[in-house]
């Protein structure tokens, strides 16, 4: 049987050619694209999926802010998320949903074939991790909440704003923002932007 693909990233050329890519070269018909987590949520109501290809970073937020939620309510959903955004931190992160198909943008375009057709025939991915966490990486060490605020600081949006949007307590978002400050040893929002350019940690 068929999957039934949905794909969801902020970029149209990059759902257009990644569509294509599945169409022409590993002959999947039955997908359908989305681009923000708004549309994601609403689509996946509409229609019995089997497999979602998700970036890190949506056009009107982080998906980390819906995985918890897609994963309740349909938790037989394949995942791979396909992102820009480092495997070490994120790819670690979604680890704790179940997902353990993290797939690079930056990867050249036959392993992205591989791993996709991998993917779709719903074979467990070769790990490559030793069990050992990253050195040198501060972001590792976050956990996903922590990367869902994270987002919001790195863009300069404030405590109360952030509350407002995920909905959480002004004293919750303080106590996560503290945290990420402690384990990255930044000490100043400007000190964490340079970090996470460091790091390729984009917002």
């Amino acid at each position: 049987m068929q999957p039934t693909i949905l794909l969801a990233d902020d970029h149209s050329m990059i759902r257009k050619g990644l569509k294509l890519q599945m169409q022409l070269n590993l002959g999947y018909s039955d997908i359908q694209e989305v681009g923000t987590c708004s549309d994601l949520m609403n689509e996946l109501i509409k229609k019995k999926y089997t497999h979602l290809i998700l970036d890190i970073v949506l056009s009107d937020g982080s998906s980390l802010e819906v995985i918890p939620n897609i994963r309740k309510v349909y938790p037989s959903l394949n995942i791979l998320i396909f992102s820009m955004q480092p495997a070490e931190v994120y790819g670690e992160a979604v680890k704790q949903y179940g997902i353990n198909y993290y797939l690079s943008k930056s990867v050249g375009e036959e392993e992205i074939l591989q791993l996709l057709e991998k993917f779709l025939h719903n074979e467990m991915p070769v790990t490559k991790s030793n069990g050992l966490p990253y050195q040198g990486n501060p972001f590792t060490s976050l956990a996903p909440r922590e990367l869902e605020i994270l987002h919001y600081v790195l863009k300069g949006i404030g405590t109360k704003e952030i509350g407002e949007t995920l909905n959480l307590k002004m004293s919750t978002i303080s106590t996560l923002k503290t945290r990420i400050f402690e384990k990255t040893n930044s000490s100043n929002l400007k000190e964490l932007i340079e970090l996470a350019s460091l790091y390729n940690v984009n917002y």
